[in-house]
């Protein structure tokens, strides 16, 4: 038998560049591989990254960071084209209110810090993850999409695309928790708060995806009612979507 594709690849410039591939959604069917990828940021990449994501074809890349972060660490990719949907980050200017008011921030505020970031994307920033969903409806050309480290914006988006294709919740939280095995914090980043709360924000866990993933639930009925009725993508597009990204089944002989 061929070999499965590997999930994570190994970019020097990005620690958390992997392929939403191989899962199982919709009727068995699986994800195609190397269609949808998924990332930190790729301002870091080297020429043989970059080759790289010539040889896998890469034609399109979101970036879902803010503005400041983009600009600091702008980039350009040779033959793929460069589309900003900005998502402006909230906890770090949360965090530095709460510090102001001369409270300790703790690993728990953290956590609750996330939740309500995670509760945010699912209403306030729904028109760029629709943007999303209408990049990848338009062709299938292999697309990544990223924010800084490929895990809060990123993994919100993946995990609404995997849903959409019928890949189970759990399936669905193993792929979002990977970043905790693959992603690389940046030397000295954050450096002046305290390392548990660190260890909270530059990290993942299912509390803060479960919070987001809730809300979509309890306020709009499950996923595909929230695509439709928050990003307007509907039932047809929720089909064609899975026609352009599950494997056909083999036809009979």
């Amino acid at each position: 038998m061929q070999q499965a594709p590997t999930r994570s690849l190994p970019l020097a410039g990005a620690s958390n560049f992997r392929d939403l591939g191989g899962y199982i959604g919709l009727g068995g069917q699986r994800v195609k591989w190397r269609r949808i990828f998924r990332s930190d940021h790729l301002a870091g990449l080297t020429p043989e990254d970059q080759a790289l994501l010539a040889e896998l074809g890469v034609a399109r890349a979101v970036d879902f960071r803010g503005k400041a972060e983009s600009a600091a660490h702008a980039y350009a990719l040779p033959g793929v084209a460069y589309h900003p949907l900005a998502i402006e980050p909230t906890v770090v200017q949360r965090a530095l209110e709460l510090q102001r008011t001369g409270r300790q921030l703790t690993a728990q505020d953290a956590v609750v810090l996330m939740q309500d970031t995670y509760r945010g994307f699912v209403h306030d920033n729904a028109p760029r993850f629709a943007a999303l969903f209408g990049l990848l409806l338009a062709s299938d050309a292999p697309t990544v999409f990223h924010c800084t480290a490929g895990k809060d914006r990123t993994g919100f988006a993946a995990a609404l695309i995997l849903l959409t294709l019928g890949v189970p919740r759990d399936v669905v939280m193993h792929d979002y928790l990977l970043t905790n095995s693959l992603y690389r914090r940046p030397e000295g980043m954050g450096s002046h708060a305290p390392e548990e709360v660190l260890a909270v924000l530059w990290r993942v866990q299912e509390e803060f995806l479960e919070a987001a993933l809730h809300g979509v639930e309890v306020e709009y009925g499950g996923v595909s009612r929230y695509l439709e009725r928050a990003l307007g993508i509907n039932a047809a597009a929720q089909q064609r979507l899975a026609a352009l990204y599950l494997e056909p089944f083999p036809s009979a002989a």
